[in-house]
């Protein structure tokens, strides 16, 4: 792991992991761009409807702040969790539809 990455999975640890904890989700860093973050929403946090408000409003503005000179923009990939998989794979297979 580069140390700018290494940088920023400490801000997240720090600033931004536990509040999303707190709600059942979790943040894994993808790549960083060009100055942009790009990283998933897991857990409870994947596919929530306020994924978009949580990453301006927490992931990115503490991310921006602490590290201004790596990251102008955090990049929401868009997933779907191994859970919600597991769920839609037991309801084909245990239900008859």
């Amino acid at each position: 792991m580069s140390e700018d990455l290494k940088r920023i999975e400490e801000v997240l640890d720090r600033q931004v992991r536990p509040s999303l904890r707190a709600h059942g989700g979790e943040i894994q860093v993808d790549r960083l761009e060009n100055k942009v973050l790009y990283v998933k929403l897991l857990g409870q946090c994947a596919g929530c409807p306020s994924a978009d408000l949580t990453n301006e409003t927490l992931v990115e503005a503490e991310v921006v702040k602490a590290l201004p000179e790596l990251v102008e923009k955090v990049a929401v990939i868009q997933t779907v969790s191994d859970e919600l998989w597991e769920q839609a794979k037991r309801l084909l297979r245990d239900h008859h539809l």
